[in-house]
């Protein structure tokens, strides 16, 4: 149907035109804010204000509105989730209880004297009066996070207190609309206590079951994105369905899935893109269509509670994250940021207040129906929304701003991440997905552009290893894309195909060789030799062999064997760098075996890792070898090698290639050659020589893990 301007109406309803409308205002507002400074979502809130019913009119919001809005909302909680450092979570779980109780407890004091004593409310009013401003919503996280400070302590305590005090936001409305239906009773608190259990036991352990199963058959990078979707709205349905909100499912879908898709993977581009892009900017804007500011110029009443809401919920989320700062010890900034965080109320506020303005107790002798949360309420919420939205926005970038800016000046004096450039050595079709993946994992965040791809075209088939060259090469640029991180693509002509990787190292300087094994082969006698009278001769890198037969992001643990003697070599702190990178980017367990030494080394250094590992302590090789005969269907291998010569290499290690095909055939493992020569003029960009060249671990962790 042809659309004619002369007959266009408002609210319009033309779903072409209120689409175009929609995408015009997410498209301008980030453009005309940032130079101003100004937080964009703050102008999609105030856009879809003056837009919304209560402003002019020009678009309704209408079911279409609520759904995309109600998918952004709970986008924000599955990313919160998703986004998680789940090791630095369980170390600092009491911190996020701390913070949890202090900003549920100080607002809701706080409006529980103002509704009580100042507004004379009931006391079942007053206690979910009160609880209106426990409860925040994360909407600065997704800004946050594209700062690159997600994985603050700050940020990291404020994420899991706010996980914690919704639900208890939400589990006080719950009673106290039970209360109001006469139905709290021993009945009510076992249906609401078990149907919480059982949501809970369902999200976070049968769906990381069906994903890994889903993510392990289904390649197709669409259904994956799609599976995630199902997965947010099931856990959202199961959540309502045990009687608390839908964005309490969200989050725990997020923390179910958290392991399975690496922070670094294509598939976390992609949810965070389609998020950010579309869902979360309809979820502003579908919030800011609810103020109204008519209500508060035809009545001093409504002006009066929104004030004494604003003082109970600013004033206590600003009392809590000082007390929250004070009590751990954080910098002025990262205070200012809990605040910023925390002090934004939308989600859980808007959903109590409508179930409690939605409940009629009683009608008036005018036959007026008595509402449990008055219209007064209702209307000062909206302003609550929309100021402590716009302060969320202001402090919570100005101080993570700051903090974000402080963290590359670490970088440029040098103190941030190390020299690095990864490149893969590319032969085999189905291998190309695996070893990209896996040069994601292990590269350091910082780097987005020091990773290559490289085939060794064979002088004498040149037409069709040309080809084959353009297809595998192909791929791997767009896997890297997917992921936003630029993958240089190179291509050698060599009759020799070892001689072309090592030249092609020698010529890009490069740090680590990641070789892929296919998977049905393993090691054959023309790889070893290749390893060991080839690849091995760079004494200057880190070879990587990786074997794959599933992909990365569903292994859940790895067992990491180190032989003696290792901390001695050249190499040993970069190698663990990367073995570090794999459990922190992919969130997958880590365990040690090493000797008592090894293991004070890597007890001495893992505060700053922020990854869940385990240490073990063994004596002979055989006992570690016996870890890797044991290990299960979804656990995986890491070993620390050595060459002959180097200082933790034992005879054994030549047998290494043989077990593992013979035992660990349906595994992943990865062998890592740490480098044993250091080029003097890249030593300081490079690594730790030795152990012995520092006069206490402290240097080592400033050196290398900061």
């Amino acid at each position: 149907m042809l659309l004619s301007i002369q007959h266009v109406s408002l609210p319009i309803e033309d779903p072409v035109l209120k689409f175009l409308i929609e995408l015009i205002i997410i498209l301008c507002i980030p453009l005309l804010l940032n130079k101003i400074k100004v937080p964009h979502l703050l102008g999609l809130i105030i856009a879809g204000a003056v837009i919304g019913p209560n402003g002019f009119n020009v678009l309704a919001r209408d079911s279409s509105v609520v759904v995309t809005g109600t998918t952004g909302l709970l986008y924000i909680m599955f990313l919160a989730g998703l986004e998680i450092d789940m090791g630095d979570f369980k170390k600092n779980k009491w911190k996020s209880i701390t913070f949890s109780l202090y900003t549920f407890t100080v607002p809701f004091v706080l409006g529980l004297i103002g509704g009580y004593y100042v507004l004379h409310f009931s006391v079942l009013t007053s206690v979910l009066f009160a609880s209106l401003f426990s409860s925040h919503t994360l909407i600065v996280y997704p800004m946050i996070s594209k700062l690159g400070i997600a994985k603050k302590l700050a940020v990291n305590i404020t994420v899991g207190g706010t996980m914690i005090t919704d639900v208890l936001s939400l589990v006080v409305l719950a009673v106290v609309v039970g209360m109001s239906q006469g139905e709290v009773g021993t009945s009510f608190w076992v249906k609401l206590s078990v149907s919480m259990l059982v949501f809970a036991l369902i999200v976070l352990l049968v769906f990381p079951i069906v994903a890994r199963w889903f993510f392990k058959n289904v390649e197709d990078k669409i259904s994956q994105y799609i599976f995630v979707i199902v997965m947010i709205y099931l856990a959202a349905l199961l959540a309502e369905l045990a009687g608390i909100e839908a964005i309490i499912g969200a989050f725990f879908a997020g923390l179910a899935l958290n392991r399975l898709i690496p922070h670094t993977s294509s598939l976390m581009n992609r949810v965070e893109f389609v998020g950010n892009a579309i869902f979360i900017p309809f979820f502003l804007i579908s919030v800011g269509m609810l103020i109204d500011f008519n209500a508060f110029i035809q009545s001093w009443e409504t002006l009066g509670v929104a004030c004494i809401m604003l003082v109970a919920s600013i004033g206590g989320k600003y009392a809590a994250a000082i007390l929250t700062k004070k009590t751990f010890k954080f910098t002025d900034d990262e205070g200012r940021l809990i605040f910023g965080m925390s002090a934004a109320s939308a989600a859980a506020t808007l959903a109590s207040v409508m179930v409690g303005y939605n409940i009629i107790l009683s009608e008036n002798e005018a036959g007026e129906p008595i509402r449990l949360l008055n219209e007064h309420v209702l209307n000062g919420s909206i302003l609550l929304i929309l100021v402590s939205c716009t302060i969320s926005s202001f402090v919570s970038m100005a101080s993570a701003q700051r903090i974000a800016d402080a963290d590359k000046e670490e970088t440029v004096a040098g103190t941030g991440d190390e020299e690095e450039k990864i490149l893969l050595a590319l032969n085999h079709e189905h291998t190309v997905d695996k070893m990209v993946n896996l040069g994601l994992l292990i590269k350091n965040k910082t780097n987005i552009d020091k990773l290559f791809a490289l085939n060794v075209i064979n002088e004498d088939k040149s037409e069709s290893s040309s080809k084959n060259a353009e297809k595998l090469l192909g791929a791997a640029v767009s896997m890297a894309a997917a992921a936003d991180v630029k993958l240089n693509p190179i291509t050698r002509h060599d009759n020799d195909v070892v001689a072309g990787i090592n030249n092609v190292v020698k010529e890009h300087n490069i740090t680590d060789l990641i070789i892929g094994l296919e998977q049905d082969k393993g090691f054959s006698s023309s790889f070893i030799y290749n390893l060991y009278n080839g690849y091995l001769q760079n004494k200057q890198i880190n070879v990587i062999v990786y074997h794959a037969v599933q992909p990365v992001a569903t292994i859940k643990k790895y067992a990491v064997l180190i032989p003696g003697n290792a901390e001695h070599e050249p190499g040993f702190f970069h190698s663990l760098l990367r073995v570090w990178n794999i459990g922190k980017n992919s969130g997958a367990k880590m365990s040690f075996y090493a000797n008592e030494k090894t293991i004070n080394v890597l007890e001495s250094i893992i505060r700053k890792a922020n990854i869940e590992a385990v240490f073990n302590i063994v004596i002979a090789w055989q006992d570690a070898q016996n870890v890797a005969y044991n290990l299960e269907v979804d656990e995986g291998l890491i070993i620390l090698m050595a060459d002959r010569g180097m200082k933790s290499y034992f005879p054994q290690m030549q047998h290494v290639p043989e077990i593992l095909n013979k035992n660990l055939h349906n595994n992943n493992y990865i062998l890592i050659y740490p480098f044993s020569k250091i080029d003097n003029t890249t030593t300081e960009k490079r690594s730790v020589s030795n152990l012995d060249d520092f006069a206490d671990i402290g240097k080592i962790i400033r050196k290398i893990f900061k």
